[in-house]
């Protein structure tokens, strides 16, 4: 069996010979060995698949305030909406939150006035 240099295969893939060093520390090509400090790769060695990046975040903005509403992130898109959609309802209702109590509400999950004022 021929083996070639890590240069050689990082020439013939298009990549940098440091991507070819970390495939075979990585276990990632089959068949390739280190004597001393030189890796020997096999001729018929295939180029290993990239993973895909980002294959778990969510691609539409439904998806993220799903996985937001989901996680109960404070502070995120899906928290600002819900407490603006939720402001702007309440006055076209004629209620008198303000966005800070309304804000209030949502991140204390309480209905209660501060020091006992009315509001």
């Amino acid at each position: 069996m021929t083996y070639l240099s890590v240069a050689e295969v990082a020439k013939r893939w298009n990549v940098s010979e440091r991507t070819v060093r970390i495939y075979c520390a990585d276990g990632k090509i089959p068949g390739a060995f280190l004597k001393g400090k030189t890796w020997n790769i096999p001729e018929t060695a295939r180029r290993p698949e990239r993973a895909a990046k980002g294959g778990s975040e969510p691609g539409t903005l439904l998806e993220f305030l799903k996985v937001e509403k989901a996680s109960k992130i404070k502070g995120g898109i899906y928290h600002k909406i819900q407490i603006e959609l939720t402001c702007n309802s309440n006055r076209m209702e004629g209620g008198r939150l303000t966005h800070d109590q309304t804000r209030y509400i949502y991140e204390t999950n309480t209905v209660g006035m501060d020091g006992g004022q009315r509001g």
